[in-house]
């Protein structure tokens, strides 16, 4: 008997985990972004301390910059928060 590991339940588990770190207006944000497809991959920290979430929208193939005003960054320049 095989037994089959369903994943789409970890990602969502991952995905809500992370958004627990988001403040108001970057959930907000990122509320209506999932709308259109967008994806939380991860948080890093910003050289000043705030927390910065890493979306992805799979259509465009490209990644974007959610900062801590709720604003998305679509051409971001990820070196600087590493």
């Amino acid at each position: 008997m095989a037994v089959t590991i369903e994943r789409r339940s970890s990602v969502k588990a991952a995905s809500s985990m992370l958004k627990r770190e988001l403040n108001a207006e970057q959930v907000h944000t990122l509320h209506t972004l999932e709308r259109f497809g967008w994806e939380l991959k991860f948080i890093r920290r910003s050289e000043s301390g705030g927390k910065l979430a890493v979306l992805f929208d799979p259509d465009a193939r490209r990644y974007a910059v959610l900062g801590e005003d709720g604003e998305l960054d679509e051409n971001p320049v990820f070196h600087q928060f590493r």
